[in-house]
């Protein structure tokens, strides 16, 4: 795997750059849907017993705007700013995110961060298990936090609200990806979150994110990435835009097509959450 600070790099990069002093990482993990308030609970604890050496605890639920009903909604940019400056995570840091699935949430705290203008970041390839598996080093002291400022540009053009999508969908002029599990796709499976319908965006494209993944957690090469979003029936010419079940694995999808060279992509932040919520949405189901 080639390593690219702002996108992926390997646990191999990680170790050799883990004194840098500009380096700033970030332990995004979080509990799959579906799981009480003692999961999360456990993840924090599990953080705060053995994490990679100096890495600050992103709660991506807390650091979310509160106003809306919606799950973890970007939040509003005084508060990312507030909160990523008491981690001290500012201008000139280079971050590094992983979670402990993998490769998992933490790709949603990279897309955050990009929606924020904030470029110098990458996702830990394999996470947290791969770290461990290789027997490097863990602690579980509480970082050193100095303040740091941190600038906010927001990049519009990296998210999509249901007004857009309902657009893309009609008019055909972008790819619209899901990466929810086939079965959730097709609308054979009931949602894990209450109150939703089953089915997919119409007209939008199915692209499991565990299908980007190797056996070993780690994402697959560019090559095999851009086959997997062909057979897909993805159309690689046209701007996509990716969705999932509530903005989490979707950024996967973004990481994957940003791996490719791909760059105009956007992530439809209230997702199927918001989508299956509201009837006069339209769904389809079955494979197309």
């Amino acid at each position: 795997m080639k390593d690219d600070p702002k996108t992926l790099v390997s646990t191999e990069w990680l170790a050799a750059h883990l004194k840098d002093p500009d380096l700033r990482i970030l332990d995004a993990s979080m509990p799959p849907v579906g799981c009480g308030p003692e999961a999360k609970g456990s993840t924090k604890a599990a953080y705060d017993n053995a994490h990679i050496p100096g890495a600050r605890f992103f709660d991506i639920d807390e650091i979310s705007d509160h106003r809306s009903e919606l799950p973890h909604m970007a939040p509003p940019v005084e508060k990312f700013m507030s909160r990523l400056r008491a981690m001290g995570v500012g201008d000139g840091h280079q971050v590094v995110v992983y979670d402990s699935a993998g490769l998992f949430s933490a790709a949603r705290v990279w897309w955050l961060l990009r929606l924020m203008g904030q470029n110098n970041v990458a996702v830990l390839d394999g996470g947290l298990p791969k770290w461990q598996a290789e027997g490097l080093p863990l602690e579980d002291l509480p970082p050193v936090i100095r303040d740091r400022h941190m600038t906010v540009r927001v990049q519009n053009h990296l998210v999509r609200d249901a007004t857009q999508v309902s657009s893309a969908s009609k008019l055909r002029d972008h790819e619209i990806i899901d990466a929810r599990a086939a079965e959730r796709f097709r609308g054979d499976q009931p949602e894990p979150r209450e109150g939703l319908r089953a089915g997919h965006i119409p007209r939008s494209r199915n692209v499991p994110f565990k299908s980007l993944l190797t056996a070993a957690g780690t994402m697959k090469d560019p090559d095999q990435l851009r086959t997997i979003f062909e057979e897909a029936g993805v159309d690689l010419s046209k701007p996509a835009i990716t969705t999932c079940g509530s903005g989490v694995t979707a950024a996967i999808l973004c990481l994957a097509l940003e791996r490719m060279g791909k760059t105009d992509y956007s992530l439809y932040d209230g997702s199927w959450a918001e989508w299956g919520a509201f009837p006069t949405l339209p769904i389809a189901t079955g494979e197309e």
